[in-house]
């Protein structure tokens, strides 16, 4: 492991490839009472004692890369927003957060998450609120703030003392935002674009691809970028149906996320979740219409 970045009492370990999925991003906050990790990436497996031994987890959401270490601190308290926690308890929990109604990907996404993620769930898990405040002691805060879209209860955790604002999967990638689960929302995520400019931050760190960035400026661009792929995805929609009215089941094979050929166990149901959005969207600014189980262009 390469020594940790830090912020005096937050220590960011990188994951493989500045914590590209699968891997991730693990922050540490050293308080004088309190110890406490934000979510548990794959890396958190590789880290030793300065995680192992962690008082509290605070997981800003739920999703498999999430939870990779949380078999490693079974003493530890783990935290999760209320509209996630559920997630966190069990795999019938997990499962309703992903939304997939096909038995087979369920049952193959197991298999995924067992192997490759270590999966453990934590039925001791207990529910914070937006706007919930950690004291760690020493002067050392974290508040919670309610950041939803990717799923229905993903929050951004401030390090108020050192503006560190670790904004979890608003990852920044070029893949864009993922809203393509049961819980998650296209129209929150919109309002969520919003909302994390204007936290009172001058560190940005996220669960995945950019890690860490401490120029307004340069986070900002890569906040536009970033959310710039969701209209992407609404113009390569309208430009599908050019080509006539078209059913989910037939636009879901083109794709809009993942390029096609792209096999993971979830791709389709992901992508019908996504694209159903959007045209949820296009239908309501009267730019798509429903034709029988079609839809076509206004």
């Amino acid at each position: 492991m390469s020594e940790p970045l830090r912020f005096g009492p937050v220590a960011i370990h990188l994951g493989d490839k500045s914590g590209k999925y699968p891997d991730g991003n693990q922050v540490i906050v050293h308080g004088a009472d309190t110890r406490a990790a934000f979510d548990t990436p794959i890396v958190a497996n590789r880290i030793g004692p300065e995680f192992d031994e962690v008082d509290l987890v605070i997981l800003g959401h739920v999703h498999e890369d999430h939870m990779a270490g949380l078999h490693r601190v079974p003493k530890a308290a783990v935290q999760v927003h209320e509209a996630d926690v559920d997630a966190a308890r069990s795999w019938e929990g997990l499962c309703r957060h992903y939304g997939y109604d096909d038995t087979a990907v369920l049952e193959a996404l197991r298999e995924i998450v067992d192997r490759d993620f270590h999966y453990h769930p934590r039925p001791d898990a207990t529910a914070y609120t937006h706007d919930t405040v950690w004291d760690l002691g020493g002067g050392v805060r974290v508040r919670a703030h309610h950041l939803p879209g990717h799923t229905s209860g993903h929050c951004a955790l401030l390090v108020e003392s050192e503006g560190l604002a670790f904004i979890g999967d608003i990852d920044l990638t070029g893949f864009g935002p993922y809203y393509g689960d049961g819980t998650s929302s296209l129209a929150a995520f919109r309002r969520t674009l919003r909302e994390v400019a204007e936290l009172d931050a001058r560190v940005w760190v996220t669960s995945h691809h950019r890690a860490v960035i401490t120029d307004r400026a340069q986070f900002l661009h890569h906040l536009a970028a970033f959310g710039a792929r969701i209209d992407e995805r609404s113009d390569k929609l309208l430009g599908y149906l050019a080509d006539g009215p078209q059913t989910l089941a037939q636009l879901t094979a083109r794709r809009v996320m993942y390029p096609v050929g792209y096999e993971i166990a979830y791709a389709d149901a992901a992508e019908s979740n996504t694209i159903r959005q959007h045209l949820m969207e296009l239908q309501a600014a009267g730019r798509v219409v429903r034709e029988g189980d079609a839809y076509a262009l206004a």
